[in-house]
């Protein structure tokens, strides 16, 4: 059994492959494109905070923050299942966040990718958060946490 079938076997539905064509949220004088088909999204005040801000301390904030988002189809956060690919924080607390989903074919990709930008735009200290959707390099299972992969019986 290959990779992806272990993880179609965990998913509660199967996903049909859906066109690659993706919109970003924001782009003023242009209709709101559909919730599942955006690739970008933004969130936070664009306000610099008050008050400095240890960053290993905002580091953990933003952590904690994207493990409340929830796969919903694979019932594990999205930073133990290993989509989140990284993020960087900038002198002005702007939050640049690299994700990725488990397959193209998501049909909540913009949820999620709307969802990571406004928690982590919410986490107290962070000013402006953008959340970009990548593929490359294509996730597999090798990405998730020990956690994740205990929880879905896969160690």
């Amino acid at each position: 059994m290959s990779e992806q079938d272990d993880i179609d076997q965990l998913k509660i539905q199967h996903i049909g492959q859906q066109p690659n064509g993706r919109m970003h949220l924001g782009v003023a004088g242009q209709p709101a494109p559909a919730k599942n088909d955006l690739d970008e999204a933004w969130g936070g005040s664009g306000e610099a905070p008050v008050a400095k801000v240890d960053p290993e301390e905002l580091r953990g904030r933003i952590v904690g923050a994207m493990k409340s988002v929830f796969d919903p189809e694979i019932p594990l956060n999205i930073y133990d299942l290993g989509l989140i690919y990284g993020f960087e924080i900038d002198e002005a607390s702007n939050v640049e966040v690299e994700m990725t989903l488990t397959a193209p074919g998501c049909p909540v990709a913009g949820m999620l990718v709307s969802d990571v930008a406004r928690k982590v735009g919410d986490v107290e200290g962070v000013a402006r958060s953008h959340v970009k959707l990548v593929w490359d390099p294509p996730w597999t299972k090798d990405r998730m946490s020990e956690e994740a992969l205990l929880e879905l019986g896969l160690l």
